[in-house]
């Protein structure tokens, strides 16, 4: 035993402090953030909080555009389904194959400038796909805005978590609120600027990637001072929590749930337009206004979903959020115009309040992997739906456009999976 006396100059202690060998032998913990940055108590940084979120807008309000103009990409190039599904491949490729690596990495290093960085390969990708004339170069284009995507993502939503002050459903889901609404954007836009003034206008919004750099290299510079030294140690598992196999089980399914959300929504991002005007015969600008109305409702969903998941639990969010909107899609095929953008307003609200939910339980299910996590979730996840929009886009042409949404209008009962998720521990509040 050793024994510590007071400091000169100061009164001594009514006990001795006694420090056991065993003790001071003991490892010492080192977050992987600064804990007054994660202190429930102290509450959210609500600061950094939205200005995650705005960049989160902006890089989706640019994202969202390669899916806008595809009417005009189609009509000026001949394209058809299959090589409209290509481009969206190419973007969602990118993303897929990059940001889980990108996640691994900045868990053991964090790179607080690499957002602003990234950023830089969409304001490229956006100048190269206005002045692109030829298939091979819009593909090029729409990867680069891809490799954007997967330097942003992972990064941008280790940033939400350690703004939460431990209210970690809320934060991604402000963080989902500026990605989806910025989603949402990207058909307006394209149907104020880019249909009237053609491909060319893209370039103007290479503005907002030059806003959002500046931004992140805002954030980034508040990011920095957060980060602190890893050290390298075993991590145990909670006592209550699941087993590593079902970890395992746990992760596969909720990768299966947000395929099953994120092809859903992939299909009517890229093919609404175009079911909307085979169907119904509405103009190109009209039928971005009901794509407009979708997105619109995803973003508000994807805002409810993470407060309610912290207040209710996220595998009831999960069941809700996925199974509810099956009566929705299942009837959207068989209603008219107006019966179709009221079901498309409930699909959104409904199916993408799943997102946070099953973003935040695959971080607690791998704690201190969160980079990787997040890639794996907004990369492979995404990725697969890019793949699908591909497949969906051989399937309309060998068949129809409506046949395609016949077929996608059960990919909600894939929700029934979430009876394999474990309960986990609550958190200590």
């Amino acid at each position: 035993m050793r024994r510590f006396a007071a400091p000169a100059g100061i009164a001594p202690l009514n006990k001795p402090v006694v420090v056991s060998e065993e003790t001071l032998a003991e490892p010492v913990v080192v977050a992987d953030v600064a804990p007054a940055a994660v202190k429930p108590g102290a509450g959210p940084a609500y600061i950094v909080l939205t200005g995650i979120s705005v960049s989160h807008f902006l890089n989706d309000t640019m994202q969202s555009l390669i899916a806008s103009v595809y009417p005009i990409l189609k009509d000026t190039y001949a394209l058809d389904f299959a090589q409209i599904g290509m481009i969206t491949l190419a973007f969602q490729f990118t993303a897929s194959l990059l940001q889980p690596v990108v996640g691994h990495y900045t868990d053991k290093k964090a790179q607080p400038y690499s957002l602003s960085i990234g950023m830089a390969s969409t304001f490229f990708g956006l100048l190269l796909l206005a002045v692109a004339h030829q298939y091979l170069v819009i593909l090029a284009a729409a990867a680069l805005v891809g490799l954007g995507s997967a330097v942003f993502h992972p990064e941008s939503a280790r940033i939400a978590r350690l703004a939460s002050g431990g209210r970690y459903g809320f934060a991604q889901s402000v963080f989902q609120l500026g990605g989806s609404f910025g989603t949402s954007m990207g058909p307006v836009l394209a149907a104020l600027i880019v249909v009237p003034f053609g491909q060319g206008s893209i370039a103007w919004f290479s503005s907002i990637a030059f806003l959002a750099i500046l931004i992140l290299w805002r954030i980034g510079r508040w990011y920095a001072p957060q980060i602190t030294t890893k050290k390298t140690m075993p991590l145990h598992a909670h006592p209550g929590g699941p087993s590593s196999r079902r970890v395992a089980v746990a992760l596969l399914v909720l990768v299966a749930l947000l395929f099953s959300k994120q092809l859903y929504v992939s299909s009517l991002s890229s093919y609404y337009i175009f079911y909307l005007i085979d169907r119904f015969g509405v103009s190109t600008q009209a039928a971005q206004i009901y794509l407009f109305i979708f997105l619109a409702a995803n973003a508000v969903g994807a805002f409810l979903g993470g407060p309610l998941g912290d207040r209710f639990g996220r595998k009831i969010v999960i069941w809700i959020s996925i199974l509810g909107a099956l009566p929705f899609t299942l009837a959207l095929p068989y209603v008219g115009l107006v019966g179709s953008a009221v079901l498309s307003v409930f699909i959104g609200l409904i199916i993408s309040s799943t997102t946070s939910s099953i973003i935040v339980f695959a971080q607690e299910l791998v704690p201190h992997r969160f980079g990787m996590i997040s890639g794996v979730f907004f990369g492979v996840a995404f990725g697969i739906g890019g793949l699908g929009a591909a497949v969906l886009g051989k399937l309309a042409d060998h068949t129809s456009i409506e046949f395609v949404y016949q077929v996608c209008s059960y990919l909600p009962a894939i929700g029934l999976l979430a009876v394999f998720l474990p309960k986990l521990p609550r958190p200590v509040r």
